[in-house]
């Protein structure tokens, strides 16, 4: 029988201390109830299940309150699409609007920028001719800094600070950095700061979506992770708004976008539970109860008194027993999963973040462009959140990548003069083929953020969550460079986008399903149970 069909035992309350298998502990399984000195010991997973609910509002609120922070690590990631656009210049003498690549024969008293120098850090900092590819340099260095920082939260979360503690953490100094942007006098040091922006947001998205699931039942885990890409999606939307609001200066826009993380750390974020099954894996048993009869009782439902927790740690006083103890990298079913899972988030990251990044390359217009496929991101929302509770996760997250594959090599075949010259509409094709495109990416990405989710278990989620944000961030950070390329070969950077999504579908094929699976507490628990599932399935 395989582990995403094992489903948890009822509870036997007429003999508390009657216990499951004497030997499902040896082979790792999740276990029902246990000895207890004052009743019946159960997991996380049932009192979720058996008495708190699989989603009942305590939980949906609290999903809610947690996702919201997802906006600010949507608006810090793609605030450059507008601080860093390459503005409209004319010629002073006749008016006339003139490309980038035309404005290396002129000199400075024959052409100005038609916004003004304030608009944009290109035109400020005048990045075009022989500086243009310094453009790139802050975006690549924001998702490289996500890239580190996302290790660092991830350990941070599992072992020292928690989940609520870190997202907090993460909250503040993104504020700190993001207004430290706008005062930026020079593209060095602009860059440096874009990097520091990066790694100290990077705790945002893992500690959200572990936050927001580790609390509801199996079932619900897919749709409850799907909110925060709802608010990224909100906080994707705002841009263009905020951007076109402050089209005369992008010092504002960072500051603007500086103060929503600070009010949400200070005002909503208090409001959050900490997470139960981080709680009881450090030991915290009382703890993880206090937030568990919260949850339970703001459903209108009551813990039993005599009810206690497994302490998912054999062992617990001995050294060698505690979840500090595993070492992630000697485990070597987790070492060959995340892999995989990184490799096919580098090619997500690539080609989720290479989309819009190269929207400029479209020829459209840079507000509307955003502005659609912001909007694309609710049916890609909402579609993955009602394929994630009908599909398994691994031929979604592959037919999600074939599709966006698909839309940006029809993209480049658009890009060709012969079919420019022969279809009038092609501009609106190629933006309605694009848009299909990114949404399919964002499926893609969304599903993989569910995914890494449930192939880890607690004690070491959030630190291989975070591992796949790196590999989202390494994908990403080669973005920029893309979008550079795509100024003189737009066929080429759709072509490279196309591959990459195919690629990374292929990829998915070798992980492992999880839907309906458990969600263990330790690396040995999840490593002995997936043993007896691989024997089951041979015999």
């Amino acid at each position: 029988m395989k582990a995403s069909e094992l489903e948890i035992p009822k509870l036997v309350e007429t003999s508390p201390n009657i216990s499951t298998d004497p030997s499902a502990s040896e082979k790792g399984e999740v276990t029902s109830q246990q000895k207890s000195n004052n009743g019946y010991a159960v997991t996380v997973d049932e009192v979720i299940e058996q008495h708190i609910g699989a989603l009942g509002f305590a939980q949906f609120v609290h999903a809610l309150l947690v996702s919201i922070a997802w906006t600010f690590d949507a608006q810090s990631t793609l605030i450059s699409i507008f601080s860093d656009a390459k503005p409209a210049a004319k010629l002073l003498a006749t008016g006339a609007i003139v490309e980038g690549s035309m404005l290396c024969g002129l000199s400075t008293g024959e052409w100005d920028w038609v916004g003004g120098k304030s608009d944009t850090i290109v035109s400020e900092w005048n990045l075009i001719c022989e500086h243009k590819f310094l453009v790139a340099l802050p975006s690549t260095l924001f998702f490289i800094g996500s890239l580190f920082g996302s290790g660092v939260y991830g350990y941070l979360a599992d072992s020292w600070f928690g989940r609520k503690k870190t997202l907090f953490i993460s909250c503040l100094l993104t504020f700190v950095t993001a207004l430290a942007i706008s005062f930026s006098p020079n593209i060095w040091v602009y860059a440096f700061l874009r990097f520091a922006n990066g790694f100290f947001k990077s705790g945002i998205s893992s500690c959200c979506i572990v936050l927001a699931t580790e609390v509801v039942g199996k079932k619900w885990r897919g749709q409850v992770a799907q909110y925060g890409f709802f608010f990224f999606t909100l906080g994707f939307l705002s841009l263009p708004l905020m951007g076109y609001l402050e089209r005369k200066s992008w010092r504002n826009l960072y500051r603007i976008a500086s103060l929503l993380p600070l009010g949400y750390a200070v005002f909503l974020l208090p409001f959050a539970y900490e997470s139960p099954r981080w709680l009881l894996v450090k030991g915290r048993n009382k703890e993880a109860m206090v937030v568990l009869k919260k949850l339970a009782r703001r459903n209108g439902k009551q813990l039993p008194a005599d009810l206690s927790l497994v302490d998912p740690i054999q062992g617990r006083d001995d050294i060698t027993s505690s979840p500090s103890s595993e070492n992630f990298w000697k485990t070597k079913w987790a070492v060959k999963r995340i892999v995989m899972v990184m490799m096919a988030g580098f090619g997500v990251g690539f080609v989720y973040y290479g989309i819009q990044l190269n929207a400029e390359n479209l020829n459209f217009n840079l507000y509307l462009t955003v502005a659609v496929n912001a909007l694309m991101e609710f049916p890609a929302v909402f579609v993955g959140s009602f394929l994630l509770g009908v599909m398994n996760r691994r031929p979604l997250f592959s037919i999600s990548s074939y599709l966006a594959g698909i839309c940006c090599l029809l993209c480049a075949v658009l890009s060709l003069h012969l079919v420019t010259r022969a279809l009038p509409a092609t501009k609106w094709l190629k933006l309605a083929v694009e848009s299909v495109g990114f949404m399919a990416s964002s499926m893609a990405y969304d599903v993989l953020y569910v995914y890494g989710v449930e192939l880890f278990p607690t004690n070491v989620r959030n630190f291989a969550v975070s591992l796949l944000g790196q590999a989202f961030m390494l994908g990403a950070s080669a973005a920029p460079l893309l979008v550079a390329l795509g100024r003189e070969n737009a066929m080429m950077s759709f072509i490279v986008i196309g591959v990459a999504s195919v690629l990374s579908g292929v990829v998915s094929l070798w992980l492992k399903e999880t839907r309906n699976a458990p969600l263990y507490e330790t690396l040995t628990q999840q490593g002995k149970a997936e043993e007896m599932e691989n024997k089951t399935e041979c015999s």
